[in-house]
């Protein structure tokens, strides 16, 4: 099966432009910068994003990875205005996602009372695939931030000063534009690193919102056309040149037990999230975890990510922020 792949590109003049990579050959557009042009063309033509990209495909080559390591490769999405684009996602969608979680908050459950994870979990295998046309289980929801928190490959994931983890999730984002008339397009997905404060969820789950308002890494390539329904991949943790932390993850709707219909359903449900040019970047959720191996990152820690059909993978390493001091002035 084909897989089409787009890739924003920096040169180092600052000139923006899309790349359109299928099967290894990886060619510039004409006449689009971003990737967000792109879409706004082929919603306003009335074509597919990969025969809009198509129909602007150059003979001009490029090596994707090259560039990649160059630091000329942008995350998959951006937006001009980044008040206009929006990170959220939902947790406890995997099969397999809620042991971690579940083992956080067991302090709060009696043997006989399960986690409120563990019954959001367990309400969404039985209510997160529902049949079409049918409403399914709402799931949980959480919010990021906006494109000011958006971190593209190679560049660092920061954590506050104040934070007390600064740990990885790998996994799939859906990425979206609202159209005039409202209508949400996705785009494409894209590898990513919902990047999270464990230690301070842990502490107490109604935590959970500061906890997600972090940093998100998103991967270099959108993979547009039909969603695998398996995708397997490799998160792994490096430390001065050495791998100190690798697992195997799974993705995609198969090893879900939401299907990403009901998980869009529940999200563009909200008006306020059908607003005409804005973008969204919704994570799906994940597994797997280092924090649920007691690992404890530390600056300079490089988080790797990838997983088939996409060719590259996603990078960064982590930083913390210095401590800022925050004043509050009545007027």
């Amino acid at each position: 099966m084909t897989t089409t792949r787009l890739l924003q590109h920096r040169g180092p003049d600052g000139r923006r432009r899309v790349i359109l990579s299928e099967e290894g050959d990886s060619r510039f557009l004409a006449d689009v910068a971003t990737t967000l042009a792109l879409a706004r063309a082929a919603i306003a033509e009335g074509t597919s994003l990969a025969e809009a990209a198509r129909a602007r495909r150059t003979d001009e080559t490029v090596d994707v990875a090259a560039e990649l390591n160059a630091g000329r490769i942008l995350p998959a999405i951006d937006h001009d205005d980044p008040a206009r684009l929006t990170l959220a996602g939902t947790g406890l969608t995997h099969l397999g996602s809620a042991e971690g979680r579940d083992a956080m908050h067991k302090a709060a459950a009696s043997a006989d009372k399960p986690t409120d994870s563990m019954r959001m979990f367990l309400e969404g295998v039985e209510g997160g695939k529902p049949a079409a046309g049918v409403v399914g289980q709402q799931p949980e929801w959480f919010y990021k931030g906006d494109g000011q928190s958006l971190v593209g490959p190679e560049q660092p994931l920061t954590s506050p000063a104040f934070a007390q983890d600064g740990g990885e999730e790998p996994e799939l984002a859906g990425i979206y534009l609202i159209g005039d008339d409202g209508t949400p397009y996705r785009l494409g997905v894209a590898l990513a690193n919902e990047f999270s404060d464990h230690v301070t969820e842990r502490h107490n789950y109604l935590w959970l919102a500061h906890s997600k308002l972090r940093q998100a890494a998103l991967g270099p390539e959108l993979l547009i056309g039909d969603v695998p329904g398996d995708i397997r991949g490799t998160s792994r943790i490096v430390r001065d040149g050495r791998t100190l932390w690798e697992k195997p993850f799974l993705t995609g709707e198969d090893n879900m037990s939401h299907s990403l219909a009901n998980l869009e359903g529940h999200h563009f449900k909200y008006p306020n999230f059908r607003r005409p040019g804005d973008v969204h970047v919704h994570f799906f959720g994940t597994a797997t975890l280092s924090f649920s191996d007691q690992v404890a990152t530390r600056a300079g820690d490089v988080f790797e990510i990838e997983a088939a059909p996409f060719t590259l993978p996603l990078r960064n390493p982590l930083a913390i922020a210095e401590p800022a001091t925050v004043a509050v002035r009545a007027l």
